[in-house]
């Protein structure tokens, strides 16, 4: 038998008075809280204020019959869950199904046995007791697997951090490591060069001077200078000295490209010229824009707007554009070698546009006319380890972690459109000025 330990409470429905006063008195001397009603409208409005355990309900009644007020009370959803015992005279089977039909969960005959009704209560608010319980521990399994989800996101939010650190970490320290060591013997390739060219210009000019007053040599050294060419060493040894100087003045704009790109001493917030940190990128990638036997060169088209100076993390935005450029890169690759399979021309492009929204907002589009994105690749082209390239060429992570890097770390929007077969355009907007978080500061 149940416990009792706990009060329920029981509504009674009943026209009948001495019927209604001999279960009362009965269930009350079973420890059971109990309510009453006379009739189906008032026994409704008592169910929806009292909300008891369990309703026992007479089916012959006056007005409202105990199968239109059970079906009322089925249909209201503060007593729709409340288990509905039918007492009635009716012995058919047809009238027992209406009963089951209209939401009762039971019913005992009139007379009402008392053993026989307590019994059938004590099961009905036990089940109702382990529908409570497991319906509870339904809620907190899914609370505990919505926590589970929660940790696994941010799991997979720490993994993608981690990796994007690592990734620009290790290429800061390569690509600043790369620029230091070049610039070590550049700067005594530089230096000396200044020498050397003084040094040609007055060996040059010493000679010029010798043959004005000795027009005549001897024929050995007639022989010689038209062995070495002297007069065209005389004419190329300048053009040369001068291609050297433009070679490590070039080397130098790579140099700078580099540090500007890493920018290793940067690790707070900084405002920088946005179109430098573009066209450093585009001097590291210039070696996948020139012309080579199987591709064509990639037309680079800058239309820079006047922009302010940009708070950032000036690295990790670099790395943004390096992402969306090396795809863009990739996407006209792969559109030049179907065109050339089709005997199609086709030009190659990539156009960057910059522009002041307002005084708060900057905008950077970086278009291209590339093979485009799928729709099935577009929604999830911000996913982390999704790439539509083989494997091998791509780990999937470039444009989640340029996600994060303009959305999470620069409070900014990174939004795109594509066309397959026509080409695609990242457009980023991000904040002049970084919102600097007070809380941390008095932290």
């Amino acid at each position: 038998m149940m416990s009792n330990s706990k009060q329920f409470t029981i509504l009674v429905i009943d026209d009948n008075p001495t019927n209604l006063g001999v279960i009362v008195d009965y269930l009350e001397t079973k420890n059971f809280t109990v309510l009453v009603a006379q009739d189906g409208e008032s026994g409704l409005k008592r169910a929806s204020y009292a909300h008891p355990d369990l309703i026992l309900l007479d089916v012959l009644m006056p007005g409202m019959d105990g199968f239109e007020t059970c079906r009322q009370l089925k249909q209201n959803a503060v007593t729709c869950e409340i288990p509905v015992i039918f007492m009635t005279a009716l012995s058919n089977t047809e009238d027992k199904v209406k009963g089951f039909v209209v939401g009762a969960v039971d019913y005992v005959t009139k007379p009402v046995q008392q053993e026989e009704l307590l019994a059938r209560i004590q099961v009905h608010l036990k089940l109702q007791e382990l529908s409570r319980a497991l319906e509870e521990k339904n809620q907190l399994l899914a609370e505990k697997n919505s926590n589970l989800e929660n940790a696994l996101s941010e799991l997979k939010h720490a993994q993608i951090q981690i990796v994007q650190s690592e990734k620009m970490s290790s290429l800061g320290q390569l690509v600043a490591g790369v620029a230091h060591e070049i610039n070590n013997p550049l700067n005594f390739v530089d230096a000396n060069l200044s020498y050397v060219q003084r040094y040609a210009q007055d060996l040059l000019a010493f000679v010029t001077l010798y043959q004005e007053h000795y027009p005549n040599p001897g024929s050995e050294i007639q022989s010689k200078a038209e062995e070495i060419d002297i007069e065209f060493l005389q004419e190329d040894l300048g053009k040369l000295l001068n291609s050297m100087r433009v070679g490590t003045d070039r080397i130098n704009q790579i140099v700078l490209s580099l540090r500007n790109f890493s920018r290793m001493d940067e690790a707070e917030f900084k405002a920088v010229d946005i179109h430098d940190g573009i066209d450093s990128t585009l001097m590291i990638l210039q070696h996948r824009l020139k012309f080579n036997p199987e591709l064509l060169e990639i037309q680079i088209i800058r239309e820079y707007g006047d922009l302010p100076l940009i708070e950032c993390y000036a690295g990790q935005l670099n790395q943004v554009f390096m992402n969306i450029f090396a795809n863009a890169i990739d996407a006209i690759e792969e559109s030049t070698i179907e065109h050339v399979k089709q005997k199609f021309s086709y030009d190659g492009c990539i156009t960057i546009r910059t522009s002041a929204i307002d005084s708060q907002w900057a905008k950077i589009s970086i278009s291209d006319n590339g093979s485009g994105i799928s729709e099935q690749a577009q929604q999830k082209i911000f996913e982390p380890f999704f790439t539509t390239k083989s494997i091998g060429k791509g780990t999937g992570m470039g444009m989640s972690i340029s996600y994060q890097i303009v959305v999470e770390k620069h409070s900014g929007i990174l939004k795109y459109r594509s066309d397959l077969g026509v080409g695609t355009e990242f457009i980023i907007l991000i904040p002049v000025q970084q919102q600097i978080d007070e809380t941390t500061l008095s932290s």
